[in-house]
């Protein structure tokens, strides 16, 4: 409540006094918290919570400039207080891709635009001003598998046996992933964080921007832990970034085999965090509401394993943990 207060206090300051009221807008898997104010003449705002001692608003406010400089519909910054941690915003409303699609939205029109606005903020692209997605961050990502997931959360012994045969895995997936062209990674652009305002999205939740694989913000977007599409359908808008992306010159693959693979490859690193952040959001953080995500995040993993053979060890081991699940009547 006291940070409740603080927020109305900066608000009543920076606003001239007009009168509004301050409800919660949303919460993410961070400490941030956003709250939509509503002023007495009918405009609205965002408020977002970064306690300091728990988050820094400065990586998104770099990343802010940088997405609306390529032209990305991103919260413009009204007012800013970094001190303490709070940021008002433009408010681009409450519609989420998820929530749309939902509703029976036009999947295509806006899977097609997700994709247009990605290949700008790829051509935006410049080394050296987002920090590097390197191996080092790639590795501590796939850790988290092994430590939460296998380690915490799942019904079977994990041994030294099958940690060995996972570590030389993990060094596929790396060679793989490292080996990709760069560029702008948004890191979660996905339908929770794509908001339905007009012809192209608005673009929230992007202060972890990296540098890193060119395709990792598409499976993102394609292998969405939150909604899931069927493979013929992704694969048609992959082919259609694919070809857009050429003609804008980014540096995809000139064989789509080849992007695709990398796509692919890519896929089983993010799933395999994923998997290893849900289960330590459950079992250290006490959120479990992504519990009920990680069966599709764990689908789309074991079938790209399934396509590949120098995956087997990994495929062996979800087999593993299904099997034991069937066993002990385990569910998430």
């Amino acid at each position: 409540m006291e940070r409740i207060k603080q927020i109305q206090d900066w608000l009543q300051e920076r606003c001239s006094g007009r009168h509004f009221s301050l409800v919660p807008a949303s919460n993410d898997a961070s400490f941030r918290r956003y709250f939509r104010v509503s002023f007495a003449d009918g405009e609205t705002a965002i408020v977002m919570d970064a306690p300091p001692e728990r988050e820094d608003i400065r990586p998104w406010l770099h990343v802010q400039q940088l997405f609306a400089a390529a032209g990305t519909q991103v919260p413009a910054v009204l007012d800013q207080d970094i001190e303490h941690g709070f940021l008002l915003l433009s408010d681009l409303g409450s519609t989420t891709y998820l929530a749309a699609l939902a509703d029976n939205a036009d999947a295509d029109h806006l899977y097609r635009a997700a994709l247009d606005t990605l290949i700008d903020i790829q051509c935006s692209s410049r080394p050296g001003t987002l920090p590097a997605y390197d191996r080092a961050v790639l590795k501590r990502e796939l850790d988290l598998f092994p430590d939460w997931y296998l380690g915490k959360h799942v019904p079977i012994t994990f041994g030294d046996t099958q940690r060995n045969a996972l570590a030389v895995v993990f060094e596929k997936i790396l060679a793989v992933n490292l080996a990709e062209p760069t560029v702008y990674v948004h890191r979660d652009y996905h339908s929770r964080n794509l908001m339905v305002t007009g012809e192209r999205p608005g673009v929230i939740d992007f202060q972890d921007a990296v540098y890193g694989p060119i395709t990792y913000d598409l499976v993102s977007l394609l292998k969405d832990a939150y909604v899931e599409w069927d493979e013929e359908r992704t694969l048609d808008w992959l082919a259609r970034y694919w070809e857009k992306a050429r003609k804008a010159g980014l540096p995809v693959r000139s064989d789509f085999g080849e992007f695709f693979r990398d796509y692919e490859w890519m896929g089983v690193q993010r799933h395999v965090k994923v998997l290893g952040i849900f289960a330590r959001l459950f079992h250290r953080d006490d959120k479990d509401g992504y519990l009920k995500d990680m069966p599709l995040v764990a689908k789309y993993l074991g079938a790209t394993c399934a396509r590949y053979v120098e995956l087997a060890p990994l495929l062996r081991l979800l087999d593993q943990i299904d099997n034991r699940q069937a066993q002990v009547g385990y569910t998430f």
